[in-house]
């Protein structure tokens, strides 16, 4: 599925991969695609059951956040089939559509590294820190670093790239004591899935989440939660420091594009039918691994 289609209900947002229709005043229909990105840019080409895997792998995170740390999500307990009626209609949505809470959503990426990599990697060669925070020297591509660290970033709009942003740039969106939460929150449920993953043979290297008040003013989790588009996960028996490690998530995708004479704007390329199906057994391996449910 690369677009969803409900007549019947309102299209508030179509996203890099998520749709979201409005339900009544208080709730929301999130509709997880097959859509990919990359470099921030929307590919023609769909990713088969990413949008299953990805609901599914959020699903598990939020309740067992919930349970283990106590922070609420924006889960409810009404059924797909109680606003989509139509059989027809509801048919391609099932396995990748929640009804959920409509939030007030912070205007912040949450990003938690516990690695060395990516942009974070790029900001600690320029100037030994990340986000501010000042690393260690002489610290490799991919190395585990010292303690996991907060390094939030803007929220970009479609088809523009997010930027890190220092912690003193939060409280000024937000306000300190938010902020503060925000980042304990953040840290204790990436050192909490860090654990349970380790046990499954995966190394969660960094993630971003997203969170929404609700009109107490309460911080929920939102959006999708430690999936292969939010996260790297790289397999622990081939982790080695030095080197861009194999990965769980769309690392295969990122790999053939940078091969590719592109700039990294729209539109994307097409993705050939090899890299597309090896892309389609990580995130189903993912979801096996962290979930012990097939995919």
């Amino acid at each position: 599925m690369l677009e969803s289609h409900i007549p019947d209900l309102p299209l508030i947002h179509r996203g890099k991969v998520r749709d979201l229709y409005a339900v009544g005043d208080d709730h929301l229909l999130m509709v997880t695609s097959d859509r990919l990105s990359a470099f921030d840019v929307v590919l023609p080409t769909p990713i088969p059951d990413k949008g299953r895997i990805l609901t599914a792998i959020t699903v598990f995170w939020m309740r067992k956040v919930e349970a283990a740390l106590g922070i609420p999500n924006q889960l409810t307990d009404i059924a797909l089939a109680d606003v989509v009626a139509d059989p027809a209609v509801r048919a391609p949505l099932e396995g990748r559509s929640l009804v959920v809470r409509r939030l007030r959503a912070l205007p912040v990426e949450a990003v938690v590294r516990g690695y060395l990599i990516g942009s974070g990697w790029k900001d600690y060669r320029a100037s030994g820190k990340v986000c501010g925070i000042d690393l260690p020297e002489g610290l490799e591509l991919a190395a585990r670093l010292p303690e996991a660290i907060f390094t939030p970033s803007t929220k970009a709009a479609l088809g523009e790239h997010d930027a890190n942003i220092a912690f003193d740039d939060v409280v000024g969106l937000i306000g300190a004591e938010l902020a503060q939460q925000l980042r304990k929150s953040s840290l204790e449920i990436y050192a909490m899935a860090r654990e349970h993953a380790r046990r499954r043979g995966i190394l969660i290297a960094d993630t971003k989440f997203e969170f929404g008040l609700d009109t107490d003013g309460r911080l929920h989790l939102i959006d999708e939660v430690l999936t292969p588009d939010s996260s790297r996960f790289w397999p622990e028996e081939r982790y080695r420091p030095g080197i861009s490690p194999e990965s769980f998530d769309k690392q295969f995708v990122r790999d053939y594009l940078e091969g590719l004479a592109w700039d990294k704007t729209p539109p994307g390329p097409s993705i050939p039918d090899e890299i597309v199906a090896r892309t389609a057994e990580r995130y189903r391996e993912a979801l096996r691994r962290l979930t012990a449910e097939p995919a």
